[in-house]
């Protein structure tokens, strides 16, 4: 995943940049490799969320053939055109239509077959009178309970309607739905329960699509207790891998959650080579930046193409980007720790990625102009990213809590970010800012 700028060509992972990238920079680079994962055939229910690699055109009519919308009596309308409650017609029951018939009977002039809903127009039929247009049968017998009422009896021969009933009523017509030869999904149609209803409405048991990539996420730190367990002195519970996990998930991934992975070299080894057969894309957090137990860019340091830079951004500073393991290698982004950074970073980098290789067409969040609410500071030449409340309804933005890299709790309350550019130090209230939108 070398992109355009990396200084390290081709050489192995490298300490720290000594420049400082931009945002865009950095971006660029971790999008030039990533690529939509090529099309496999799925199963239909594996295929939800994956987004089609085709046009998928219908082989059939559907429905198939002409069948009732009613409970009811499948008649010629000629024999209805008086019909009163006062003065009914009377009409001969030649027979019993049930959904899946096969051998039907077939309705002459002055006669009716009684006919459950979905089951074929039989032939000679014109339309269906339903059974709250009759008077339900002179019998009352085992037609008349596959409809759902009437006592035990002989199987009744006459029917009696009480209304006009117009030609094609009540019928639903082959291929009135969709059409042998159309075009029923496009490609790049993203599967949920309706697309895979229709799928399997027109006879398809697998589809062709691009599949949703596989992304491990790692959160590195002696220091985490997983949740549900006692925290002692000095230790914290590991929250990043949930958030970017569900954060994954929520951008179309499959994902996986490791957590915790202690600051030792030789464990964060082993769990990378044992992940690596599932993974698509490998995310981590913690042990980027400088400090004396940043194990990632000592581990990372052994795979050729990894690098790791200073970004003019706050929060999300240190960033590390790259490929790890044979041939071409599972894509990498080491993300910074503390879990303010590591979400933002998180939206703008990894998320494109994923988009990407589901090949999405909006791989990056919607962002708007907004109005904020109060002033704004941001330090000299770091583009900083502030949580904060988007009203459609005003055009305004409001910030959500402080600047902290570790105010989860503001976090949680926020849907956007408030972008405030590298070369301003200071807006005053109701200055036009971008507002990156976080809702789906």
């Amino acid at each position: 995943m070398t992109g355009k700028h990396d200084p390290c060509g081709e050489g192995a992972g490298s300490p720290a940049s000594p420049r400082l990238w931009s945002v865009d920079e950095h971006l660029a680079d971790v999008l030039f490799a990533a690529t939509p994962l090529p099309p496999i055939e799925l199963q239909l229910l594996d295929a939800q969320g994956c987004r089609l690699a085709e046009d998928v055109r219908a082989g059939a009519d559907l429905p198939p053939f002409d069948n009732s919308s009613m409970d009811g009596y499948a008649l010629r309308t000629a024999d209805t055109v008086r019909a009163t409650e006062q003065y009914p017609s009377v009409l001969g029951v030649v027979g019993d239509i049930a959904a899946g018939a096969g051998d039907l009977p077939k309705v002459g002039p002055g006669q009716a077959a009684r006919i459950m809903t979905g089951a074929p127009v039989p032939p000679g039929a014109e339309a269906v009178a339903p059974v709250e247009w009759t008077d339900g049968g002179t019998g009352t017998g085992q037609a008349a309970d596959a409809m759902g009422g009437g006592d035990q009896g002989d199987f009744g021969d006459e029917v009696r309607v009480l209304r006009p009933v117009a030609e094609g009523a009540f019928i639903r017509r082959r291929g009135s739905d969709v059409t042998a030869g159309d075009t029923v999904l496009d490609a790049g149609t993203v599967l949920g329960p309706t697309q895979i209803g229709l799928l399997a409405a027109i006879g398809r048991a697998t589809v062709r699509v691009r599949p949703r990539p596989r992304v491990v996420v790692l959160s590195t730190g002696s220091e985490l207790v997983q949740p549900g367990e006692q925290v002692g002195p000095g230790r914290i519970h590991d929250s990043n891998s949930f958030t970017l996990t569900a954060a994954a998930i929520a951008a179309g991934a499959v994902a996986y959650r490791v957590g915790g992975v202690p600051d030792e070299a030789s464990t964060l080894r082993a769990v990378l080579e044992d992940q690596l057969g599932r993974a698509d894309l490998i995310v981590t957090s913690g042990g980027v930046s400088v400090g004396a137990y940043d194990v990632v860019k000592e581990v990372f340091a052994d795979y050729a193409g990894v690098d790791f830079r200073r970004l003019k951004m706050q929060p999300g500073k240190p960033q590390g980007y790259g490929r790890i393991g044979g041939d071409r290698g599972v894509p990498l982004l080491a993300l910074p720790g503390n879990p303010v950074s590591a979400y933002i970073s998180f939206e703008l980098f990894v998320r494109p990625v994923i988009r990407t290789m589901l090949g999405a067409p909006d791989v990056h969040r919607p962002v708007v102009r907004a109005a904020t609410t109060a002033s704004l500071r941001s330090p000299a030449g770091r583009r900083q990213y502030l949580r904060g409340r988007y009203r459609p309804a005003d055009g305004t933005v409001s910030p959500v809590g402080g600047e902290g890299s570790h105010l989860v709790g503001a976090l949680a309350q926020a849907d956007c970010l408030i972008a405030v550019p590298e070369h301003t130090t200071a807006l005053p209230a109701g200055s036009t800012v971008d507002v990156v939108l976080l809702t789906d």
